[in-house]
């Protein structure tokens, strides 16, 4: 399996702007998935996964070279990329660009996400959503009961 084409397109600083919580190193954006999460190689060249819907950035590969050769078997296509449902949501129509990404109308973190219709969203605006408000939750015990205020962003600079 090759990288995706369209990584070099996308800004790493704008991106992960809303991460910077969770990775505040510097990397490079070196693979996606079909639903935004991002595999990101740090400046000491070890390789990890920033799973957008669980709000999880973890280390996956320790090189470049380990990561080509696990993003070759079968079992790491599907668990990264899911790559089975990444399929099926092709088939309804759903093939993000470059500048897209599927996205889920309940995000996944939550329970009632079994209930959720996927979309295709701008991969900037979803991963900025989705990186503020795991920064919010971060804090929170799992299964705790939450009420989503969402308002406009103000800039103090």
């Amino acid at each position: 399996m090759n990288r995706s084409d369209d990584v070099d397109v996308l800004d790493p600083d704008r991106l992960l702007r809303e991460w910077r919580w969770l990775c505040p190193q510097r990397v490079t954006i070196i693979d996606r998935n079909a639903y935004g999460d991002l595999f990101l190689r740090d400046e000491s060249g070890r390789i990890h996964k920033l799973d957008v819907g669980s709000g999880e950035f973890a280390p996956v590969a320790g090189s470049m070279s380990e990561f080509d050769a696990l993003r070759d078997t079968p079992e790491k296509r599907e668990e990264w990329f899911a790559e089975a449902d990444a399929r099926d949501a092709a088939q309804r129509g759903l093939v993000p660009n470059s500048m897209q990404c599927i996205a889920f109308d309940i995000p996944v973190v939550f329970a009632e996400s079994v209930n959720a219709s996927p979309y295709l969203a701008d991969i900037y605006e979803h991963l900025g959503c989705l990186g503020d408000m795991h920064r919010q939750l971060s804090n929170l015990p799992d299964g705790s009961t939450v009420k989503l205020v969402i308002k406009p962003k103000t800039d103090t600079a």
